[in-house]
């Protein structure tokens, strides 16, 4: 771990907005924010509205740590504010953010290096309507089988995902995900454990943490399932051979590196019956919530939560703003 020395640092936490996470990036920001004010750390916690410029141009902070899900948030859109005023922050630049928070280009860019994903198709909800309904969902299915994930791609928190294990289930998941985007995916199910594995760099080179397994008591890892205490069981280590956590900690620390991630985040893997590893997903502003893995694994790595929050933010201040 980097040594920290922001004890007298200003650090604004960013939490809240107005996509469809915003209370579990409330959530999330109150427990950085807490863990951060535990190492000696001066921090403030703000919404994100019209006066945030304004706040940042005349009470400027020496590193934002950005606790924004969903839009906004995860697609660059406040990085890019944050690069434009020059202030430091925590977390990827924002082309990356946008590759890694578009689902489908994420998923390109992590197969090209060899790791496996899940086949899948994107449709556009125009063309859902103006193609026929019943006929494209019926070449998907000819095509992909069954079961099917569907999901939005641009999404976070599991919202607007749903299972489908037949026909006749397709039409309204197509509705639930275009209902939080204008493109759903569709991918095929991989039936496995299900593992989150965060992977940090605080300046000394990124590293993955103990992968941690989600065993959700209704069988899927929906948002109740995520953000509603005793509804999931956590195992941290995951229950993995040596071979397949390693493998798992290598996908994880790949697919931060091709997409050109940096200080935190998130990849959500499946491990099949055959210890194949697949790449589902991967999360720049993954949540720290009393429910969420990263906290987890950190705890499982016999790491303190504020200290390497405080870490982060020390290599983003090192880092300088813009770079």
């Amino acid at each position: 771990m980097a040594p920290t020395s922001t004890s007298s640092g200003r650090v604004l936490v960013l939490a809240g907005g107005l996509s469809h996470e915003r209370d579990v990036s409330l959530r999330s920001g109150r427990r950085v924010a807490e863990a951060l004010r535990g190492t000696g750390l001066d921090v403030t916690e703000r919404d994100v509205d019209a006066a945030l410029l304004g706040v940042l141009r005349d009470e400027r902070p020496d590193c934002v740590v950005p606790m924004l899900h969903g839009e906004t948030g995860e697609d660059g859109a406040i990085r890019e504010v944050l690069d434009l005023l020059g202030v430091p922050y925590v977390g990827a630049a924002p082309a990356a953010c946008r590759v890694a928070f578009d689902k489908p280009v994420a998923k390109a860019v992590v197969a090209r290096s060899g790791v496996l994903t899940p086949q899948s198709f994107c449709l556009p909800h125009q063309a859902f309507r103006e193609l026929g309904a019943g006929a494209v969902m019926a070449a998907l299915v000819e095509r992909l089988g069954l079961p099917l994930m569907v999901k939005p791609t641009q999404s976070g928190s599991a919202l607007g995902c749903t299972v489908v294990h037949t026909a006749e289930e397709l039409p309204a998941a197509m509705v639930n995900a275009f209902a939080y985007g204008d493109v759903a995916l569709l991918e095929r199910f991989v039936t496995g454990l299900e593992v989150a594995v965060p992977v940090l760099d605080d300046g000394s080179g990124p590293r993955a943490l103990p992968a941690v397994a989600i065993q959700p008591d209704g069988g899927v890892y929906d948002y109740t399932a995520r953000y509603t205490a005793g509804a999931t069981e956590f195992v941290t280590p995951a229950p993995l051979s040596d071979e397949v956590a390693a493998e798992v900690a290598r996908v994880a620390l790949l697919s931060h590196e091709v997409l050109g991630l940096r200080d935190v985040s998130r990849s959500d893997l499946i491990v099949d019956a055959d210890d194949r590893v697949w790449f589902l997903e991967v999360n720049v502003a993954p949540g720290f919530t009393e429910t969420s893995t990263v906290p987890l694994a950190i705890q499982a790595a016999g790491l303190d939560l504020g200290e390497v929050c405080a870490s982060l933010v020390q290599a983003a201040i090192t880092r300088g703003a813009g770079s």
